[in-house]
């Protein structure tokens, strides 16, 4: 079962979602935050599986709750749940922690499917906020790894390199799998390793690494 923990000051909203979620045989609403103070307080308590945040709440807002929410060090995953599609918004969440960003006017369907992907330890971000997202580093020069995050990548194998920067460009298991001509499985296991041996909590964290740390850079496509 799927225990998700509700964030927005939106009562009518936060009904809305617990009614939708309440459909589904694997997932159960396990309690509710109107700010994200509250969020956070909440998340140390109950620890959720996952953590449906929105951005503009009172006392403090839904990055900031993010922020401390991944910091906690518990298994939940915040997907951030917002009516704004803001530039600022999707990479300060991104950076906060967030493992996935969806829009309010997201079909059920789709938000319902998000819950199952963020729970079950993948990134999510829809194709125009990934966009978006690319454009955002494309516009940054990040100096090259210092000491630190040398040591940090020489935990991985050549190949174990190689899956990285695929990942970084927005790669899915299968994608890896055909590019570097091994089993889908293979891939997957590739990735899982990466992402223990670095630290990292998901693929889209792995992604801010890499470009963060000046090992992969956006094409002008990839920007566009």
């Amino acid at each position: 079962m799927i225990r998700v923990l509700l964030a927005d000051d939106e009562e009518l909203m936060r009904g809305g979602l617990r009614m939708m979620l309440g459909t589904q045989p694997d997932i159960t609403v396990a309690g509710e935050a109107a700010d994200g103070a509250e969020a956070v307080r909440l998340a140390r308590v109950l620890e959720p599986d996952v953590v449906l945040m929105d951005v503009r709440m009172p006392i403090m807002d839904g990055v900031t709750a993010t922020a401390e929410i991944t910091a906690l060090g518990t298994p939940s995953r915040v997907l951030v749940l917002t009516t704004f599609e803001l530039d600022e918004y999707v990479f300060a969440a991104v950076r906060a922690g967030a493992s996935g960003f969806l829009l309010k006017r997201t079909p059920p369907e789709t938000l319902i499917e998000g819950v199952r992907t963020v729970a079950g330890g993948d990134g999510l971000l829809g194709a125009s906020v990934t966009r978006r997202l690319l454009a955002e580093f494309a516009r940054t020069s990040p100096p090259p790894p210092g000491p630190r995050v040398r040591r940090r990548l020489d935990r991985l194998t050549g190949r174990e390199h190689q899956v990285l920067l695929h990942l970084a460009r927005g790669l899915s298991n299968a994608e890896i799998a055909r590019e570097i001509h091994v089993a889908e499985a293979t891939a997957k296991t590739h990735v899982k390793r990466i992402l223990a041996k670095l630290g990292l909590r998901d693929r889209i964290q792995a992604v801010v690494f890499a470009y963060d740390h000046g090992l992969v850079r956006p094409t002008p496509r990839e920007s566009e």
